[in-house]
C-alpha cells in the first residue's frame, strides 16, 4: 500500500476516485461543495433526492460524475460535523478504504483529512488515516490454501492538504503512519501465529532476521546454558514443562548518543500458555497463542522505531518460553529463587508471566537503563477492570507514567492508570519464601504488578497490563498490535522533548557568549 501528499482543487485531480465528505443532515464537506460547484449543483440534486443523508459510515460511489476529473467519486457519511470525535474519524476511514478494496478501486485521491476532528491537528488526520488504511486491509490468511484475494485492491492512497505549506507536515505523517502500521503487523503477524510455528526459538528468529535489515540495530539470542549461569531461577522453572528450550531475546537499537542512557522495552513472550499444573479451561484455551503479545509488541515498537530512524537508543529485552503442564512442570508450592536472589513459592503455575519478566527485569540493570516499560498479557483482572478497550498502567516513576498515558491519549492507543499504593503489597507474604507469586483474588493487576516492583528498586520503572487489548475474540478474532501506536509515540515524544531540551541549551550558551 502506497501513500502520498498532495495539495490541490478537488475538482482537478485526475484520479481513479475522488473521496469526499457528506455530513448529515445532506451537507457537503468543503472539498464536496467545490465539486458540486463545479458540476452546476450535481452532488446537491444526488443530496435532494435522498441518495446520501451523511450518516456516519454510509458511502455512495458515483460513476463519471459531472465536474470532475476523477472516473468515479466516493460520497462517505460523516455523521454530524460538530460531533466528530477520534473513533468517528477512524470510522470515517475505515468506511471509505473498505469501499474502495471492495470496488476495485486501485488508486484515489482522499479529501476527508479536511474533517475537523475535536483537537486534532493535520498531522494526526494525515498520520490516523494511514494507521487505518493499513488496519482495514490487513489479512491473517498466510496460512489459508484457499486466499479471499481481491482483483483490484487498493494500492495508493493520495492524502490532500489544504496548502503547498502543509505538504512537509503532512508527509512527516505519513512516514509515522506507515512505521507504526509496519510495527503494528509485525505484532499481528506474530500473534496470531499458532503456538506450533511461533514457538521461543521461531520468535528469536524473527527479531535475529529484524537486526539483520536494520544498520543500528544489534540482536543476540541467550540460550539455556546462558540463563542458568546467569541465574534465571524463576525464568527457568515456567521453561522446564515443555520440550522447547527458553531463550531471552535481547535487541540494542543505537541511535542515540553513545553516552545516552537506553529506553528499556520489556515484552512478556510466553509463546503458548496452557497455566501448566494449574491448567486452564479448555474453552477458548486456543487464545492463549495470544500471551506473547507484549514480546509482539516490542518487537513492533522496535520496527517502528527502526524505519523511523529515531535518535534513541532503545534495548528490547525479550524473555520467551512456553508454559505446559508436565512431569517436570513447576508445580503449586514449589520455591524457586530469581536472578535478583529473591525466592519466590510458586501458588499458582498460571501466574507465570511474572515469573519470567521478573528474572529480565533484575537482568536489564547492567545497561543503566533511563527508563524501564514491561509489556505483558498479564491478568485477566485487567479485562475485568478496564474491558478491552484501555491498557492498564502501573509504575514507580510518575514522570514515566504521565509520559505513556499522555502518548496513548495522542495516538488513539489508550491506556489508564492503576494505583501501585504500599497497602497492596501487604497481600504478597509467604510463610516459606520471600514472596509469593500471587497475592488473591482482590486486585489482581495491582498485585501482579506489585511483584513485579519487587524487582524494579534501581531505576524508573513502569508496567502495561494488555490483557484486554492485545487480541479480540469472536467473528473477528486475531491480535490487534497494541500498545505498538502508543510505545512508538512515546519514543517520538521522548526523541522531540530532548530535541527541544538541546536547543534550549544552544540558545542559553549562546546566549552568554
Amino acid at each position: 500500500m502506497e501513500f502520498s501528499i498532495k495539495s490541490g482543487s478537488p475538482e482537478k485531480q485526475r484520479s481513479a476516485c475522488v473521496v469526499v465528505g457528506v455530513f448529515e443532515p445532506r451537507r457537503l464537506s468543503p472539498a464536496a461543495e467545490a465539486l458540486d460547484k463545479a458540476s452546476d449543483g450535481f452532488l446537491s440534486t444526488v443530496l435532494r433526492r435522498g441518495d446520501m443523508e451523511g450518516k456516519l459510515g454510509k458511502t455512495l460511489l458515483i460513476h463519471n460524475p459531472q465536474g470532475a476529473m476523477a472516473d468515479r467519486m466516493l460520497l462517505v457519511g460523516c455523521g454530524r460535523e460538530r460531533d466528530i470525535s477520534d473513533k468517528q474519524y477512524r470510522e470515517i476511514i475505515g468506511s471509505a478504504v473498505t469501499r474502495l478494496d471492495e470496488t476495485g478501486t486501485m488508486e484515489a485521491t482522499c479529501y476527508l483529512t479536511e474533517i475537523n476532528v475535536k483537537g486534532r491537528d493535520l498531522h494526526w488526520k494525515v498520520r490516523q488515516t494511514v494507521e487505518c488504511s493499513r488496519e482495514i486491509l490487513y489479512r491473517a490468511d498466510s496460512l489459508k490454501t484457499k486466499k479471499d484475494d481481491i482483483r483490484r485492491p487498493l494500492r495508493k492512497l493520495i492524502l490532500t492538504v489544504p496548502r503547498r505549506s502543509d505538504l512537509a507536515n503532512g508527509e512527516r505523517a505519513v512516514r509515522e503512519g506507515e512505521a507504526i502500521a509496519e510495527g503494528v503487523s509485525l505484532a499481528k503477524d506474530l500473534g496470531n501465529l499458532p503456538g506450533n510455528i511461533c514457538t521461543p526459538a521461531y520468535l528469536a528468529k524473527q527479531a535475529v532476521s529484524q537486526g539483520k535489515k536494520y544498520n543500528k540495530l544489534n540482536v543476540e539470542v541467550l540460550q539455556q546454558a546462558q540463563l542458568e549461569k546467569l541465574g534465571m531461577g524463576a525464568f527457568l522453572s515456567v521453561a522446564k514443562g515443555s520440550r522447547e528450550a527458553p531463550h531471552l531475546i535481547v535487541a540494542e537499537y543505537k541511535g542515540g548518543p553513545a553516552k545516552q542512557k537506553p529506553v528499556v522495552l520489556v515484552g512478556k513472550g510466553i509463546t503458548f500458555d496452557a497455566g501448566g499444573i494449574s491448567i486452564k479451561p479448555a474453552a477458548a484455551m486456543d487464545e492463549m497463542k495470544y500471551d506473547m503479545c507484549g514480546a509482539a509488541t516490542v518487537l513492533g515498537a522496535l520496527t517502528a522505531c527502526c524505519e523511523l530512524q529515531l535518535p534513541i537508543n532503545l534495548l528490547a529485552v525479550i524473555p520467551t518460553c512456553e508454559n505446559l503442564p508436565d512431569g517436570a512442570a513447576n508445580k503449586p508450592g514449589d520455591i524457586v529463587t530469581s536472578m535478583s536472589g529473591q525466592t519466590i513459592e510458586i501458588l499458582n503455575t498460571d501466574a507465570e508471566g511474572r515469573l519470567i519478566l521478573c528474572d529480565a527485569l533484575t537482568y536489564v540493570e547492567r545497561f543503566s537503563p533511563d527508563v524501564v516499560i514491561d509489556v505483558a498479557t498479564l491478568t485477566g483482572a485487567c479485562v475485568i477492570a478496564l474491558g478491552r478497550h484501555a491498557s492498564g498502567v502501573l509504575g514507580n516513576h510518575h514522570p514515566l507514567v504521565h509520559d505513556l498515558l499522555s502518548a496513548g491519549k495522542s495516538s488513539g492507543d489508550r491506556a489508564w492508570e492503576l494505583p501501585l499504593w504500599d497497602e497492596y503489597q501487604d497481600q504478597l507474604k509467604s510463610n516459606f519464601a520471600d514472596i509469593p507469586n500471587i497475592g488473591g483474588r482482590e486486585g489482581g493487576t495491582i498485585t501482579a504488578a506489585c511483584f513485579l516492583s519487587r524487582f524494579t528498586k534501581k531505576y524508573h520503572w513502569a508496567h502495561m497490563d494488555i490483557a484486554g487489548t492485545a487480541w479480540v475474540s469472536g467473528e473477528k478474532k486475531g491480535a490487534t498490535g497494541r500498545p505498538v501506536p502508543l510505545l512508538t509515540q512515546y519514543l517520538i515524544d521522548r526523541c522531540e522533548s530532548q530535541q527541544q531540551t538541546r536547543s534550549s541549551k544552544g540558545k542559553a550558551t549562546r546566549g552568554k557568549k
